[in-house]
């Protein structure tokens, strides 16, 4: 009995005075996500009412990176309290950045906005919070459609939202349908 138990004294203190040199971490390490969520549905509240609600198949959570990247991603922005949805949107695959809550979408982009009585389709779009902008790309078509049938498409949209500005850097053709009383 005595004898086991200084063979296994040996082996733990043999085990635990080890160090074992993992050598340096293989960059494509670096690329794995630090947090996998699937079927991910979350609700922002400000004030206890919502303001946006996110939902994704799959979201891969970076921290060295502050990044996230969402894939079959959609989300609603809520007005008049939280009572009613007003911007819907969804994309094939999303990148956000945690810190500036910029947000890049692509693989075919859907966003329907009730309040302007609009809906943008594009390949990609591109989303800086600070400056509230949003952009295709200067190669990237956009179509812009409304129900009482005004539609435009173009290259390379550029919309200012503090500003309410619209843009395009390429060629752009479509119809305008005006509502007026006369």
């Amino acid at each position: 009995m005595k004898k086991n138990i200084h063979i296994f004294l040996i082996i733990f203190l043999i085990m635990t005075s080890c160090s074992f040199d993992y050598g340096e971490l293989d960059p494509s390490d670096r690329m794995l996500p630090d947090l996998i969520m699937e079927n991910v549905e979350y609700v922002r509240v400000r004030s206890a009412d919502p303001i946006a609600r996110i939902q994704a198949e799959r979201v891969e959570r970076f921290e060295k990176q502050g990044l996230m990247k969402l894939i079959d991603f959609s989300f609603e922005q809520y007005g008049d309290r939280g009572n009613e949805v007003n911007i819907f949107g969804r994309a094939g695959s999303a990148s956000l950045h945690m810190e500036s809550s910029d947000i890049f979408m692509d693989n075919g982009v859907r966003i329907e906005v009730e309040s302007e009585d609009i809906i943008i389709e594009t390949e990609q779009l591109d989303w800086k919070d600070e400056q509230r902008l949003l952009s295709s790309g200067d190669k990237h078509e956009v179509f812009i459609y409304q129900p009482n049938g005004t539609s435009f498409t173009g290259i390379g949209l550029r919309i200012d939202t503090r500003r309410r500005t619209w843009e395009f850097t390429g060629n752009v053709s479509g119809t305008y349908i005006f509502e007026g009383e006369d």
